[in-house]
């Protein structure tokens, strides 16, 4: 699926709850579910500068694709996080950093969210988009 069919989906998703409460509730379910990150991966190198919560992430190239892994010590938090993730995670690098996010607009987050969660997502996608560049520039010197 491309990144944009994956933020219709989440849109669908959010679309099924009439109430913020039912939709925060969602959140902390994504959270739940969420696979946590390897210990080995939660490192200082890999927190997310501009969250209220501590939130780890990982990136690393499979092929062509950068994939992302990411854990917080926040139920809510990690539910926002996994949400980039599978947005983002399993992309070119190139669609990464160029990925225009709406999903947040829409579904509201960024309206219902406290301004430090919505600080702190912000910081995660600017974290995401910046390691697609980097991974591209990579690849592009490898290249070349």
């Amino acid at each position: 699926m491309t990144i944009n069919e994956i933020q219709d989906e989440l849109i669908s998703d959010f679309e099924l709850f009439d109430e913020w409460e039912s939709k925060y509730e969602y959140i902390i379910d994504l959270g739940k579910q969420f696979p946590p990150l390897e210990e080995q991966y939660k490192t200082e190198d890999n927190i997310i500068k501009g969250c209220q919560s501590r939130v780890w992430l990982n990136a690393y190239m499979d092929g062509d694709l950068l994939k992302f892994e990411a854990d917080s010590d926040a139920i809510i938090v990690r539910g926002l996080v996994s949400m980039l993730v599978k947005v983002l995670s399993g992309h070119t690098p190139k669609e990464i950093a160029s990925a225009d996010l709406y999903f947040m607009e829409r579904v509201g987050l960024h309206q219902h969210l406290a301004q430090t969660r919505s600080n702190g997502l912000a910081s995660m996608l600017k974290q995401m988009k910046a390691y697609g560049v980097a991974f591209q520039a990579k690849s592009f010197n490898t290249v070349n």
